[in-house]
């Protein structure tokens, strides 16, 4: 793997890394992203169709649209753009994550390019797509700011960024952290750190100063009663998600 400029934390990398055998187990340490993955496909397929006018009832809407899922871990959102006709590519720093991204998608019989590459490098080496999946990514690096300007150079003008994180405040401590981590024991101990939490207007700030434009902003809303994930215009208080455009 290349390496220019890099805003990966090789701890972070590693917490990912120690976990990566399970990332199609519904039941194991992923099991919060499985629960939000179909909340969170509603959403980037919604702002996909939307940016570039597609019919989602179309068997292959996607089709034509050039798809990177930075952080792509074992392809959770990989495989199903994959499936919708995008030509996918998953890159991952963790390079431990890529075997089984890879076996998977193979056993599933979608072809996907998986990398083990950094933002930085792809942008370096002059890629573009269309669209960028920055899903649970920008908690997780060095420098938020360079890492987003590598996004920016990511995308193709007109190009669509789906940004996802955990906002920063009491409610995201008790919930992401004591609640995830310590009491359901969804994930290990450690996963996320609170300090790198971004708030919306943050990421809406470090958005506007990598010259994207941000168009929308919606919360993933856990209800504990019906045990699922749903949109929220309002509630921003813990899980949120963002779209930008770059301007042509």
């Amino acid at each position: 793997m290349q390496t220019h400029h890099t805003t990966i934390d090789p701890s972070e990398v590693a917490k990912f890394e120690a976990m990566a055998a399970e990332w199609w187990d519904p039941n194991g340490k992923f099991k919060p992203l499985h629960m939000l993955n179909p909340c969170r496909l509603d959403y980037i397929t919604a702002q996909i169709a939307a940016e570039f006018g597609r019919d989602l009832s179309d068997d292959k809407p996607f089709d034509g649209l050039r798809l990177l899922d930075i952080g792509c871990g074992g392809g959770l959102l990989s495989e199903p753009m994959a499936r919708l006709g995008a030509t996918v590519v998953g890159a991952d720093a963790a390079a431990g994550n890529l075997p089984v991204a890879r076996l998977h998608a193979e056993q599933s019989g979608l072809t996907i390019d998986y990398r083990h590459t950094t933002a930085e490098d792809l942008a370096a080496s002059g890629e573009q797509f269309d669209v960028v999946l920055n899903m649970e990514v920008v908690e997780h690096v060095s420098d938020p700011e360079a890492y987003l300007n590598a996004c920016h150079d990511l995308l193709k003008s007109g190009g669509l960024m789906i940004c996802s994180t955990i906002n920063r405040n009491p409610k995201s401590y008790f919930v992401a952290i004591l609640g995830a981590e310590v009491v359901m024991r969804w994930l290990p101990r450690g996963t996320h750190e609170w300090n790198k939490f971004i708030t919306p207007d943050e990421l809406y700030d470090l958005i506007t100063t990598a010259n994207l434009q941000p168009v929308d902003r919606k919360g993933f809303v856990f209800n504990p009663v019906l045990w699922s994930w749903s949109l929220s215009d309002k509630d921003l208080s813990v899980n949120y998600v963002t779209a930008s455009i770059k301007p042509v």
